[in-house]
C-alpha cells in the first residue's frame, strides 16, 4: 500500500475582470449588495468570442502543475477532470485534455461533482495510486459558468457568485505513509438535488426539443437555481461535519491544522468555520474576493495560489473541504 502526495500544482484564469460594479450596469444590484452577502468583489469571465474553454484552461493549469512536478506528460498514467460545464454534453473534458497535451492513451475520467468535484477527483486518484495501479494521476478542476448565467437581475441571485478558471495537481506515489494524503471523506445527500441545480436539458425532464419548440422567453429550467438560504445552512453544517470526521480518523484536532483550504463558495460560510474550529486568519484561505465561486476549480486555484505564497510548507497539515451541488461534500486530509 501507498500513500498519493501533491507534487505539483497550477492554476489559469482569464485576463478579463468582471468586478461588482461592472455587473450593477446589467442587473440592480450594487457592490455592497453583493459583498455584504458573499465576500465577493470580482471575478474572471472568458471573453464571449476568445479561446478560453473548459477544457483550454484546464490544459494551461496542467501544464504548470506538470513542469513544477519535474514528470513529462508521458508520465502520466491517468485523468480525473472535475466539472460541471463542459466544453460538450459529451465527450467530457477529459479526453479533451489528453488530446490536447498529446499524453499517450491513458485513461480519461470525468466527475460531475460540481462544487466538491475536486474533493471526489482527489479521492479516486488517490484510491488508483494507494493501490499501487498508478503512479502519477492529473486532477484538474475546471469551470465556465459565465456563458450560462442570467446576466439580468431575474438571475442575480445566482450570477453574481460565479466565476470562470482552472486548477490542476499531480498526484504521484508515495511509499512512505505518514506523508501526503492520509484520508479522505465523501457524502452525498440527493433529497435536496433540486435546491441547487440546472434542470434542462436532461433526459428526466425538459430536452432541447422541447426547449427549442417552446421557445419560452420565460422558460429559466436552463439556467441555474439555487435556494441560497438552505444550501447556506446545509453548509456550514456539512463542512463541519466534514473536517471532523477527517481529523478523527487520523487522530487530529483543530489545533493540528496548519492550514484549511475550503472551497470558496461564500466567504460568510468560510468565515464561520473559521470561527467554529478557533482557526486564525493564517490559518484558513480565502480567494473568492477575486474569484468568485468557481466550483470544481475553486479548491485547486486556492491551493495553488496558497503554495505559491508560501502558506503551505514540508510537515503542514493541510485540510480541503466543500460542500455544493448534489448535496455533496467531502475533505481531504494531507501531510504535505
Amino acid at each position: 500500500m501507498y500513500n498519493s502526495k501533491i507534487t505539483g500544482l497550477g492554476h489559469y484564469v482569464p485576463e478579463k475582470v468582471v468586478t461588482n460594479d461592472d455587473l450593477s450596469k446589467l442587473m440592480d444590484t450594487s457592490d455592497e449588495w453583493i459583498q455584504e452577502r458573499t465576500g465577493i468583489q470580482e471575478r474572471r469571465h472568458v471573453e464571449k468570442e476568445g479561446g478560453d474553454t473548459t477544457t483550454s484552461m484546464g490544459v494551461e493549469a496542467a501544464k504548470i502543475a506538470i513542469e513544477r512536478a519535474g514528470i513529462d506528460k508521458d508520465d502520466i498514467d491517468f485523468i480525473v477532470f472535475a466539472t460541471l460545464s463542459p466544453d460538450y454534453y459529451f465527450p467530457g473534458p477529459g479526453v479533451l485534455v489528453q488530446r490536447d497535451l498529446g499524453i499517450k492513451t491513458v485513461g480519461a475520467l470525468d466527475v460531475r461533482n460540481q462544487c466538491s468535484g475536486f474533493v471526489y477527483a482527489l479521492s479516486v486518484a488517490d484510491q488508483y495510486i494507494k493501490s499501487g495501479m498508478y503512479k502519477n494521476v492529473l486532477v484538474i478542476g475546471s469551470e465556465v459558468h459565465s456563458k450560462g448565467l442570467d446576466m439580468t437581475t431575474r438571475g442575480r441571485g445566482v450570477s453574481v457568485i460565479f466565476g470562470d478558471g482552472a486548477g490542476a495537481a499531480i498526484l504521484s506515489r508515495e511509499e512512505d505513509t505518514t506523508k501526503g494524503i492520509l484520508s479522505t471523506h465523501l457524502h452525498s445527500e440527493g433529497q435536496h438535488a433540486e435546491e441547487l441545480a440546472l434542470l434542462a436539458p436532461g433526459m428526466g425532464g425538459r430536452w432541447v426539443n422541447d426547449i427549442v419548440s417552446d421557445n419560452d422567453p420565460d422558460d429559466t429550467s436552463y439556467m441555474p437555481v439555487m435556494n441560497g438560504q438552505f444550501v447556506f445552512k446545509n453548509a456550514v453544517v456539512r463542512f463541519s461535519e466534514v473536517i471532523l470526521e477527517g481529523l478523527g480518523a487520523n487522530d487530529l484536532q483543530a489545533s493540528d491544522i496548519d492550514l484549511l483550504v475550503p472551497h470558496q463558495a461564500n466567504l460568510r460560510i468560510s468565515q464561520f468555520v473559521q470561527k467554529k474550529f478557533g482557526l486564525s486568519n493564517d490559518q484558513v484561505y480565502n480567494n473568492i474576493m477575486r474569484y468568485g465561486n468557481t466550483t470544481a476549480a475553486s479548491i485547486p486555484i486556492a491551493l495553488t495560489e496558497a503554495w505559491e505564497e508560501g502558506k503551505v510548507n514540508k510537515g503542514d497539515l493541510v485540510v480541503l473541504a466543500a460542500f455544493g451541488s448534489g448535496f455533496t461534500w467531502g475533505s481531504v486530509i494531507i501531510r504535505w
